[in-house]
């Protein structure tokens, strides 16, 4: 979609900019004409606009956008992403997910919450700033893909991976999830915990049950191993961490009949880990338990994120006192959740995450109020006013 399509609309209008995005039905992998909307919006202002497509093999190509202002340090960057999850049964939504109606003082549509809501909020926020006092200090930017509600590979991985190519640096980062439980103000996210899920096998022999001497049933193994790694805590978490868990998701045996004793037993499980543990460390630590049951095995993984925590400091600080400010109640640091692509952008700067309140997130006849889309609105407007004076 061209930016020449894009209706006409005020950046400096949060609602306004929400309604356009939301109209675009940009269910991952799909762009909708979202970015469109973005670049509408943010290159009159001045900023340079890069779309950037990546696509690797077996993948659905991902379009996404990495638009900044000025060209001088520091680079403070909002992160967020376009892509929505589908809408499920329309049945179930009291209006058209995309046509981005308002009721009752509230924004319905898909992604009003997660999270085309916050990034109108900034690009207003940014508009108004430019607007009010021209070129920033250091530089704005913003970085937004259409891969995060997806597999995450064609995404905000790749952006980076152009950005440290091109000898871009990004300074300080706020990431526009939705991380208030029940108010605007509630909660900064400051970190996340990792994510790694792992697939074991364990192996046997097929038999009649009546001959079990000539058979080996992998079962009775698969249960003493499962029992070994869920046998205790993995700790008792960290002052900026809940506990780690690990969870069984699902055991699988594919055996239809009752007279056969099966060749392999399945099972898979999850752990969210703090910072006391690294993918490898675990991964060591359940070879090491189910070793100890003995036995032929195979053990599969992947990595979601490894854990990581922005201490608080400059940039934390910055997003509490704005969020205070406006709201009048100061947010609480915190790293629980699933996942997000601040899980990327910590390998480059300092990341934080707030957005809006995620009540209705991924849910049918999502919305959000329109007095919080204001006031996020002004809480960055704020972040922006000071941003450059406390991380420069």
């Amino acid at each position: 979609m061209s930016t020449a399509a894009v209706p006409s609309f005020d950046p400096c209008d949060p609602v306004a900019v929400a309604q356009a995005l939301i109209r675009c039905p940009s269910v991952t992998p799909e762009d909708g004409g979202a970015l469109g909307v973005l670049e509408a919006a943010l290159a009159p202002l001045g900023f340079v606009c890069h779309r950037l497509r990546f696509e690797e093999e077996g993948t659905a190509p991902v379009d996404n956008l990495y638009a900044r202002l000025g060209t001088e340090g520091p680079n403070f960057c909002f992160a967020g992403h376009t892509d929505v999850v589908p809408p499920g049964e329309l049945k179930g939504w009291s209006i058209d997910p995309f046509a981005a109606e308002i009721h009752n003082g509230r924004l319905y549509g898909r992604g009003a919450v997660d999270m085309k809501g916050a990034i109108a909020a900034f690009v207003a926020a940014a508009a108004r700033h430019v607007k009010a006092g021209g070129a920033p200090k250091g530089s704005i930017s913003l970085l937004i893909t259409g891969d995060e509600e997806g597999v995450a590979i064609n995404g905000t991985r790749k952006v980076l991976d152009w950005l440290q190519a091109k000898g871009e640096t990004l300074d300080a980062c706020v990431v526009g999830e939705p991380t208030n439980p029940k108010a605007l103000g509630d909660m900064i996210k400051i970190g996340r915990r990792g994510s790694m899920t792992a697939f074991l096998t364990v192996h046997g022999a097929q038999g009649h049950v009546a001959y079990p001497h000539l058979a080996d049933n992998p079962l009775p193994r698969l249960a003493r191993m499962l029992a070994a790694i869920t046998a205790e805590p993995l700790d008792a978490g960290t002052p900026h961490f809940q506990p780690s868990n690990l969870e069984l998701t699902t055991i699988d045996v594919g055996n239809p009949a009752h007279n056969v004793i099966p060749a392999q037993g399945k099972a898979t499980l999850n752990i969210r880990f703090n910072d006391l543990h690294t993918a490898d460390t675990l991964l060591a630590w359940l070879r090491e338990r189910l070793d100890g049951v003995g036995g032929s095995y195979d053990l599969d993984h992947f990595v979601s994120g490894d854990s990581f925590l922005t201490p608080p400091g400059p940039l934390t600080g910055l997003v509490a006192d704005a969020a205070e400010r406006v709201t009048g109640r100061r947010p609480e640091y915190s790293t629980t959740g699933g996942t997000s692509d601040a899980r990327f952008i910590k390998n480059f700067c300092p990341v934080v995450e707030f957005g809006l309140v995620g009540q209705t997130m991924h849910k049918v006849d999502e919305h959000t109020a329109l007095d919080d889309l204001t006031r996020l609105t002004d809480i960055y407007g704020e972040v922006l006013r000071n941003v450059f004076d406390r991380i420069g």
